[in-house]
C-alpha cells in the first residue's frame, strides 16, 4: 500500500539575533525544533521526524541579524488558523530577536481555507460603488448613548459616506448596549438612505464571549446589517476564521477587521511583519477588509510596511479573494486626492478625528459631504 502523501510544508522566512556562544546555524536549528518537536533530534522517534522543522538556508543580513528559511509541517496546523499561528510563532514569541518576514504559502494549504467570502468585489457590490475608492466614517466617541451615536451615523450617511462603523472600543457598554445601539444606528442609516437615495452600510463592532457571537451576528443580520467589524487578535484568529466568518458567510454578512493589539508584533527585530499578520493571516481568517495604520498618520508604520501590506491584501493568493485595505489612523480629509493617488482605487479611506475636527464649525453632515464630494470628483476608474 502506498504511504500517504505529506502535504507541502510552509516555508517561513525568519530573521533573528544570536545569543552568546551561538552560531547562526545553531540558532536557526533551535528555532526550527522549538516551533515543532521541542526535543533534540537524537531522541525523536523516526516516525515523528517528518514533523520536525527543517532549516533550508541561513544567511547574514547584517553584523547582528541573520535570516533563515525554515520548513514547518503544514499538517501540524491543517485548517485550524489558531494552531497555525502557534506553529509559526508560538514558542518563538517567547524568545528575543525573532521576526517572521515572509511565508511561502503552498497551494494545497491555501485550499483548506475559504478566505474572504465577499472580498473587494463583494464589498463593492454591497456598497454599490464600482469605480472609485470607498469612504468610511466612525461613530465616536465611547460614552455616548445609543441615540446619540445613531444621530452621528445618520449625519455621516446623509453626507454620503459609503460605510459608517462603530469604534472598536464599543462593545456592549451600559451607555450604548449592543442590541439597542445596533437597532438605532441601523435604523438611522436606513432613514438617511431613504432620504438621499444612498446605500450607506452600517458596520457594528461584533465583540463579546464566543458563546454570544453567533447570537449577536444573527441579531445584527435580522436588523438589516450587512457588514460587521471584528478584532481578530482579541477574539482569536481561530474564532474569527472558524466561527464568525463561517456564520457570517451563511448570513451574507461581510467582515472588516480591526488591527487592535497588532502593534505588539510590529517591532523591527521581533514579531511578525505587518504584511504577514494583517495582510496574510487576517485574509486567511476570512476578513473582507482590513483596517491598517497608514503612513503619515499617528501610528509609526513605514511606507515600506504599508505598501507591502496593501500588496498582500490585494495580490493573488491561491483561490482566496483579495481583501480591501482600509487606510486609517489619521487620514486627513483634505488630502483625499493625494492619498488615493498613492494608495490606489481599491482602497477604503477611514475618516475619524480629521472628520470630527472639520465638523466643529459646520457640522458633521457637512464635513462628510465635503469628503464625499472630494472622492467623487476623482477620475473614475472602473475596477
Amino acid at each position: 500500500m502506498l504511504a500517504p502523501t505529506m502535504p507541502s510544508p510552509l516555508r517561513v522566512h525568519y530573521t533573528f539575533s544570536l545569543s552568546p556562544g551561538d552560531t547562526p546555524e545553531q540558532a536557526a536549528h533551535r528555532l526550527a525544533i522549538e516551533q515543532t518537536a521541542e526535543l533534540p533530534l537524537t531522541v525523536i522517534p523516526e516516525a515523528a521526524l517528518a514533523m520536525a522543522g527543517r532549516v533550508v538556508s541561513v544567511a547574514e543580513v547584517d553584523g547582528s541579524r541573520f535570516a533563515a528559511e525554515i520548513d514547518l509541517p503544514s499538517d501540524a496546523a491543517g485548517a485550524d488558523l489558531g494552531q497555525l499561528f502557534t506553529l509559526l510563532f508560538g514558542n518563538a514569541s517567547l524568545l528575543r530577536g525573532v521576526r517572521i518576514e515572509h511565508i511561502d504559502w503552498p497551494s494545497d494549504f491555501l485550499a483548506l481555507h475559504a478566505g474572504p467570502r465577499f472580498g473587494i468585489a463583494g464589498l463593492r457590490a454591497l456598497a454599490r460603488v464600482f469605480d472609485r475608492p470607498l469612504l468610511c466614517g466612525a461613530a465616536k466617541p465611547l460614552g455616548l448613548s445609543a441615540h446619540e451615536l445613531a444621530l452621528r451615523c445618520e449625519a455621516l450617511a446623509r453626507g454620503g459616506l459609503d460605510l459608517v462603523k462603530d469604534d472598536h472600543g464599543l462593545a456592549d457598554p451600559p451607555s450604548a448596549p449592543w442590541r439597542e445601539r445596533v437597532a438605532r444606528c441601523q435604523e438611522a442609516i436606513e432613514r438617511a438612505n431613504a432620504a438621499t437615495g444612498g446605500h450607506t452600510l452600517y458596520v457594528p463592532h461584533l465583540a463579546g464571549p464566543p458563546s454570544r457571537l453567533t447570537e449577536r451576528l444573527a441579531e445584527a443580520r435580522a436588523l438589516g446589517v450587512r457588514a460587521v467589524l471584528v478584532a481578530p487578535l482579541p477574539l482569536g484568529l481561530g474564532t474569527v476564521a472558524h466561527t464568525v466568518a463561517e456564520i457570517a458567510a451563511t448570513n451574507e454578512v461581510a467582515l472588516i477587521a480591526h488591527p487592535s493589539l497588532a502593534g505588539a508584533f510590529f517591532t523591527a527585530d521581533h514579531g511578525v511583519a505587518p504584511e504577514v499578520l494583517l495582510g496574510d493571516l487576517f485574509r486567511l481568517a476570512g476578513c473582507d477588509g482590513v483596517i491598517y495604520p497608514h503612513e503619515g498618520g499617528r501610528f509609526p508604520l513605514s511606507p515600506r510596511d504599508t505598501a507591502a501590506l496593501r500588496d498582500h491584501l490585494r495580490r493573488p493568493l491561491g483561490t482566496l479573494a483579495p481583501a480591501f485595505p482600509v487606510a486609517a489612523g489619521g487620514v486627513d480629509p483634505t488630502r483625499i486626492s493625494q492619498l488615493v493617488a498613492a494608495l490606489g482605487p481599491d482602497t477604503i479611506l477611514l475618516l475619524g478625528t480629521g472628520l470630527y475636527l472639520d465638523a466643529q464649525p459646520n457640522g458633521l453632515e457637512r464635513a462628510a459631504t465635503r469628503a464625499a464630494q472630494a472622492v467623487r470628483a476623482l477620475p473614475r476608474n472602473p475596477v
